[in-house]
């Protein structure tokens, strides 16, 4: 049975990093002290199984009216058995992030998943901005 927990004591730090920045498509290089300054900052959800981590999913959040998902990720030996639904249901269920006015996301992988659960593409694109550095954890970028 898969367990979906927000305590941070339990996470598999060395696992998430290893993930992030070796076969994300989003972080790679990302450095350890990086990914353990980001889940100390932000409201993480680990999923479990017999005590072993088996996904994870990340939100930074004001707890009031913005909400960014990310780093959500189910080993790919394990993908297929509806962990990453189990860590959505989570997310979107937590008690803190109900009154939410902007709840968003990025993802190049899993589009279908997330519009099962109401994100869609923006609503107004033309008026969200962004600084974007994409090898700023490569080394020398």
């Amino acid at each position: 049975m898969i367990e979906i927990s927000t305590d941070k004591s339990r996470l598999d730090i060395r696992q998430i990093h290893r993930f992030l920045a070796e076969e994300s498509t989003w972080a790679i290089g990302i450095d350890l002290p990086v990914v353990q300054k980001a889940i100390d900052n932000s409201l993480c959800f680990g999923a479990f199984e017999n005590g072993v981590q088996v996904g994870f999913a990340r939100v930074v959040t004001d707890y009031a009216t913005f909400a960014y998902l990310c780093d959500v990720y189910v080993p790919t030996a394990l993908r297929g058995r509806g962990i990453s639904r189990l860590l959505m249901d989570a997310v979107l269920s937590h008690p803190d992030l109900q009154s939410l006015r902007r709840f968003t996301l990025v993802s190049s992988t899993a589009r279908d998943l997330y519009r099962q659960y109401g994100w869609t593409p923006l609503n107004a694109p033309d008026a969200h901005m962004e600084r974007f550095a994409p090898n700023v954890y490569r080394t020398g970028a």
